[in-house]
């Protein structure tokens, strides 16, 4: 993988947000980026297309910063490759 889960998530953030990549960090809130729930929805099917995984809608309600979801989206994404078949 040549780009790591976290500046995927912060570069899928900056896009939806319209910001440069650099303004968005893993200690951002949504708060700060101005993500409101609706935005938030969005960004979840943003990051279930950027990362072909399935995000739990109650899971997501509980994430209140970048850095929880960071964290949640890497353990979906390690379980999936965990399931994988071997190539």
């Amino acid at each position: 993988m040549s780009e790591s889960v976290q500046g995927r998530v912060l570069r899928v953030i900056a896009t939806a947000r319209q910001r440069p990549v650099e303004s968005v960090t893993p200690d951002s809130t949504f708060d700060e980026l101005g993500i409101d729930s609706l935005d938030r929805l969005n960004l979840l099917f943003d990051l279930e297309g950027e990362f072909d995984i399935q995000i739990d809608d109650e899971q997501a309600k509980s994430v209140k910063n970048v850095r929880e979801m960071i964290d949640g989206i890497t353990l979906l994404v390690n379980a999936k490759q965990a399931t994988s078949p071997a190539k």
